[in-house]
């Protein structure tokens, strides 16, 4: 009776599928590009509605928002066991809560100063350096320099450049956490069975994050619609993401997710447009393509 139960596709009360083999079915109807590509404007979208937010709370508020809805989403989805965990395996998993806290509040702080598309862009340049880092081709100092070429046409050189040094920084500050953050990913995902790994570090992340949100947000994290709207980029930012991307992998080489994730930065730039409103000058659509090509690059080398 058991395994009939987690096999038939029907409710056998209703006669109607179940909502989680309708889910699987459509996802697997949709080529592993596709899932991908969508989990990019997934992510891209949670972040400009993330923006949105600011008008109402800062950007620590805002993570708070994020990483919470995204802690309690996940906890109940796949609750952590920490019985027989070693203190190695805990620290493992705290450093991971805490890197990606960090990763979270630097990005945000450095789109509260810059256009989505060119934070993001900044922000790449972290997985960038993890990708260089495990090659050993000559060709990567090609790609070193066009992300380098990128960087440069993006910092505010003159006086009347519109750029924030600050926000440059920031960028830069996530895109090392994003690089700490897959290294530690790759030896949680060795200690934690499933995605229980992930979700203590959000668990974790939260915690980290909640003094300094609650404290900078106050009495308006309570108002419903932000609360609503909080609950919203946590799904789009993390739970949707993270759930595409894991069907994705399942049925395509690594090294072509990879390419197709060298495309974050253009999905930013475009989402950037249409939901903020952030025209790009073709200076900075020019960073932001040279720094796709190097990502592009280095991928396909890693080959």
């Amino acid at each position: 009776m058991t395994a009939f139960a987690l096999d038939d596709p029907f409710d056998r009360g209703s006669g109607l599928p179940k909502p989680g083999s309708v889910l699987r079915a459509a996802a697997d109807s949709v080529p592993p590009s596709g899932l991908v590509l969508l989990a990019i404007f997934s992510v891209q979208l949670g972040a400009g509605f993330a923006k949105e937010l600011f008008a109402s709370l800062p950007p620590s508020a805002v993570v708070f928002l994020r990483i919470g809805a995204g802690a309690l989403i996940m906890g109940a989805v796949a609750r952590p066991k920490l019985k027989g965990m070693s203190w190695r395996d805990l620290g493992v998993g705290l450093g991971f809560g805490v890197t990606l806290a960090v990763m979270n509040l630097t990005f945000y702080e450095a789109i509260a100063r810059l256009p989505l598309g060119i934070a993001v862009a900044i922000e790449f340049l972290g997985p960038l350096g993890v990708a260089v880092a495990a090659s050993r081709r000559r060709l990567d100092l090609l790609w070193i320099g066009l992300a380098a070429a990128g960087v440069a046409l993006l910092a505010p050189w003159g006086q009347s450049a519109s750029m924030s040094w600050v926000g440059i920084g920031l960028a830069m500050a996530a895109g090392a956490c994003w690089a700490a953050y897959i290294l530690l990913s790759a030896s949680v995902g060795r200690r934690f069975p499933g995605t229980t790994g992930l979700s203590f570090a959000m668990i974790v992340s939260a915690i980290v994050i909640a003094p300094v949100g609650i404290a900078s947000g106050g009495g308006d994290l309570l108002q419903p619609q932000l609360l609503l709207v909080g609950l919203g980029v946590g799904l789009l930012s993390s739970v949707i993401p993270y759930s595409l991307e894991l069907q994705a992998l399942r049925r395509m080489p690594k090294h072509v997710f990879g390419i197709l994730m060298s495309l974050e930065p253009a999905m930013a730039a475009l989402v950037g447009v249409v939901v903020l409103g952030e025209m790009l000058h073709a200076q900075q659509w020019a960073a932001i393509i040279c720094i796709v090509a190097a990502s592009l690059g280095t991928t396909r080398a890693m080959k």
